[in-house]
């Protein structure tokens, strides 16, 4: 599968997870969150980086609990809740987040 964004082909797999995580950009970033119907504000692109920064450091993709804890030591309790970030991402804040951030899906998400 694949996806077009400003006239370049994405490689993803069959449920829209880009297979080359450095083929993510912001432009790519907004295309999916278009699809998954997500207009994305200053809060969601707080969360995006956050993950593609826990990525880097930690080579996995986190699953809703652990991220929100890591959330919440980083950007504070406010933010660092379930009921915050299913706000931001309803689909489940793991599994979407990720896919829009150009993570990998992640480990334990149906």
């Amino acid at each position: 599968m694949a996806l077009e964004v400003n006239g370049k082909t994405y490689e993803t797999d069959e449920e829209g997870y880009l297979i080359a995580l450095g083929d993510w950009n912001e432009e790519v970033g907004a295309f999916l969150a278009q699809q998954e119907s997500i207009n994305l504000t200053d809060a969601h692109w707080e969360v995006i980086n956050f993950l593609r920064d826990y990525y880097t450091e930690f080579q996995i993709a986190p699953a809703v609990r652990v991220l929100t804890k890591a959330i919440g030591k980083k950007l504070g309790a406010d933010k660092g809740n379930s009921q915050y970030l299913y706000e931001l991402f309803p689909y489940g804040p793991a599994k979407q987040a990720c896919k829009i951030a150009g993570l990998p899906k992640p480990t334990g998400c149906v």
